[in-house]
């Protein structure tokens, strides 16, 4: 009890510290919606689309992370602009974090071979949600107002991104940069006791910018055959560069199956059906690579997704 009490306490003061890990929630299938990490997509496609992705991160571990998103997305119908809107709400334990955001986005084509570029901009707003009553602390945790520790904190801040995007009909490449308003959430003076000795901290818990590179191809390999690699790069600063590597294989623009590497974190593999060129149905399993392994049953994902009529 005192290793968990203990370890609560850890993680509630780095809730109110200055996170060096990324903030945003992650998603293997994000290929499938590149719309959640870059609002430059918006536009990009004849038709209007949504998708749905829901994850459970660390499964088996007590509280594990949860993610659950929403997103539609599409152009206008006779100029190159598009709009769209995302949803979304993410559970740590004690913590969670709901939030929106409504984006426009402008395309125009570069060369004559059908080269355009896109960029996007979304605003919306977040809610920072964090219940102390959920926490266990140890006899050596000294708290210098108990409401600070047991009450529930929620901060409503708004929240923005923006995007561009390179592509063509077999090639695409991005940036983007999200939580640009770098807000602060909190602020807080804490005494922690280690052993016999008393130790202040001082934190401020913010917003912290996260950026983004994207790029991928479509080669096909024969009648039947489509082999998609991609690369998804992130960074947030004072936080390690993050890379996933990606190869999808498409059967008959039907079924398709894939891999993913998270570097220094996971392995990730992915299978799915797209019903009628409409309905799309995806599941990934992630088998971490980090200590969390022989405490975790991995993390699972569900992508549901539906693609309108074409509006030109």
């Amino acid at each position: 009890m005192k290793r968990i009490a203990l370890i609560a306490s850890v993680v509630f003061l780095l809730m109110f510290s200055e996170a060096k890990a990324q903030q945003l929630p992650q998603f293997t299938q994000y290929m499938f919606n590149t719309y959640i990490i870059n609002p430059a997509v918006g536009g990009t496609f004849n038709y209007y689309q949504m998708r749905y992705n829901n994850r459970f991160q660390w499964v088996g571990l007590k509280d594990y992370p949860q993610t659950y998103s929403i997103s539609a997305y599409g152009p206008h119908g006779s100029k190159d602009m598009g709009f769209g809107g995302s949803f979304y709400h993410d559970v740590t334990g004690s913590t969670s974090r709901s939030g929106g955001l409504f984006s426009y986005s402008y395309n125009m084509q570069i060369t004559e071979n059908g080269l355009r570029i896109s960029g996007g901009i979304s605003l919306g707003f977040m809610m920072f949600r964090a219940d102390g009553s959920k926490f266990e602390y140890g006899d050596s945790f000294n708290m210098n107002d108990p409401a600070l520790f047991t009450n529930t904190k929620s901060i409503f801040t708004p929240d923005a991104s923006v995007g561009f995007l390179v592509y063509d009909s077999r090639f695409f490449a991005g940036i983007s940069a999200h939580q640009l308003l770098g807000q602060k959430l909190y602020e807080s003076d804490l005494t922690h006791m280690i052993g016999d000795e008393e130790v202040n901290y001082y934190g401020v818990n913010k917003l912290r910018q996260h950026f983004m590179l994207t790029g991928g191809m479509m080669l096909p390999l024969n009648r039947d055959f489509l082999i998609e690699p991609s690369v998804l790069v992130k960074y947030m600063i004072s936080s390690p560069v993050q890379v996933d590597l990606n190869a999808k294989l498409t059967y008959r623009k039907e079924f398709w199956g894939g891999i993913s590497l998270r570097w220094m974190d996971g392995i990730a593999i992915l299978f799915g059906y797209e019903y009628q060129s409409r309905y799309l149905f995806g599941y990934s399993f992630d088998y971490s690579l980090t200590d969390l392994r022989p405490h975790s049953a991995g993390s699972h994902e569900i992508m549901i997704g539906y693609k309108f009529d074409k509006l030109k």
